[in-house]
């Protein structure tokens, strides 16, 4: 009996011994072996170590970029003499001066007269107009047809092949009728438009109105698109390459636009968009001029001091672009006057300089421009129309 006790103790000590119960219950919880993968920058090889170090630095850093600065000034120029009123044609590049300042400057961009011309047809469409207008059509019929026939006969005599031309017609805000084209049926469609309405609004924000078509934006769809939505991007003068003008017919009264005349004039200015002036409303002012005193004016009809300082306005951003303001008084003069915008238009010598002052404060900068004609003709007679000045840039 003691010898099988004995015999049974052995055999259990030998189990033991080889399966410990703590070994047998890890058994069951072992991760199994993952894969470990190979570290080529461990590999010892210099060559590969770089190319790994190289790999990291693009995954982990942007790649550099390069910034060019191009502050371009673009001017406008027509040269014409001032007896006869002809155009100087054929002249070159050397033959212009310009000065920013007082300072000379490099010319790098010179272009000749001959592009077709981009322009946008811009008139003042509200109830003021057909008050300022009833005193040159004697009340016989609307006084909006002081605008719309020297719209009319722009669309008819103006506009030639190549040439793309936009109606945008305003009074509380600008409204495009016809999209850049050269079709003088889509043109004249527009103007039809207006001539079959009648003005909705008595007010008249000309300064949004010139913001919208030099700078664009988002505005109300083209008319005769006949657009789904009600409102349509509209790519402003100022990105369009080439040449470019604007025909402005207006009185020159802001009633309340967003913008205040001195941030009207800087867009205008800065632009470098030629903008022609056919002034409305002269005739008004010189029939009725004394009655025009602040204190009898009836509500709603502008006094003397309103009319002089929209005169003033239209004067000054015409200056200041290089274009040209028409006061027109009688329906007579509307030929002429578009021929002088047809051949002031263009016959403009498009230049551009690289400012040579670095400064950024935002200051209004001069520009002064000059051409050698030589024993041609008397300096005192050669007229030089172009823009004249601008805003530098701030920040």
């Amino acid at each position: 009996m003691t010898v099988i006790i004995f015999s049974l103790i052995a055999a259990l000590t030998a189990s033991l011994i080889a399966f410990p119960p703590k070994a047998v219950g890890q058994a069951g919880r072992q991760k199994p072996e993952t894969k470990q993968k190979k570290n080529p920058a461990a590999t010892g090889d210099p060559e590969e170590e770089r190319k790994q170090a190289e790999k990291k630095i693009d995954k982990t850093q942007p790649a550099p970029s390069i910034s060019i600065n191009t502050d371009l000034v673009n001017v406008e120029a027509v040269v014409f003499n001032k007896k006869t009123g002809s155009v100087i044609r054929g002249l070159t590049k050397e033959q212009f001066e310009i000065y920013e300042d007082g300072v000379k400057q490099d010319i790098e961009n010179f272009a000749t007269p001959e592009a077709p011309l981009t322009m946008v047809l811009v008139v003042e469409y509200s109830k003021l107009v057909d008050l300022l207008g009833s005193a040159s059509t004697g009340y016989f019929e609307y006084g909006r047809a002081e605008v719309l026939r020297p719209a009319y006969e722009f669309v008819r005599t103006f506009v030639k092949p190549k040439d793309f031309v936009s109606i945008v017609a305003y009074d509380i805000r600008p409204t495009p009728l016809v999209d850049f084209t050269d079709d003088a049926g889509k043109l004249a469609a527009a103007v039809n438009i207006l001539i079959r309405n009648n003005p909705a609004f008595s007010e008249s924000n000309l300064f949004d109105t010139l913001n919208f078509v030099l700078k664009g934006g988002v505005g109300d769809s083209v008319v005769l698109e006949n657009s789904k939505s009600e409102k349509s991007e509209y790519a402003g003068l100022e990105e369009i390459e080439g040449r470019t003008a604007i025909l402005l017919i207006s009185s020159g009264i802001d009633t309340f636009s967003k913008i205040n005349y001195d941030q009207a004039r800087k867009v205008v200015e800065n632009a470098g968009v030629p903008v022609y002036i056919i002034g409305t409303g002269n005739m008004f002012l010189k029939k009725y001029d004394q009655y025009l005193d602040p204190m009898r004016v009836p509500f709603g009809i502008p006094d003397r001091m309103t009319l002089l300082q929209a005169q003033n306005t239209l004067k000054t951003f015409s200056e200041s672009t290089g274009g040209r303001y028409f006061p027109v008084t009688f329906p007579g003069e509307i030929p002429s006057v578009l021929q002088s915008i047809s051949m002031l238009s263009r016959n403009q010598y498009s230049l551009g300089y690289a400012p040579s002052n670095s400064r950024k404060e935002g200051k209004r900068r001069k520009i002064i421009v000059k051409v050698n004609l030589g024993d041609q003709i008397d300096p005192k007679l050669v007229v030089i129309q172009h823009r004249q000045s601008y805003f530098e840039p701030k920040g």
